[in-house]
């Protein structure tokens, strides 16, 4: 149980730094001209599956009841 939640804690880490490099890029494209929105639009979209994946990972490694 202890490996397993030190793996979550760990892939959690890995997300969020995904997440901000991510927020960075899309910063830059956004900026570019001319805007490539397509790239724009999948960049968000994967920052948000990302997120997605973030809440998840928090959901299992902090649980509201005890077990």
């Amino acid at each position: 149980m202890d490996e397993e939640l030190h793996s979550l804690s760990r892939r959690l880490i890995e997300l969020r730094i995904e997440h901000g490099d991510l927020d960075e890029l899309i910063d830059r494209v956004a900026l570019q001209q001319p805007l490539d929105e397509l790239q724009l639009r999948r960049l968000k979209k994967r920052r948000l599956a990302l997120r997605d994946q973030i809440v998840r990972l928090e959901i299992a490694c902090d649980p509201d009841e005890p077990a």
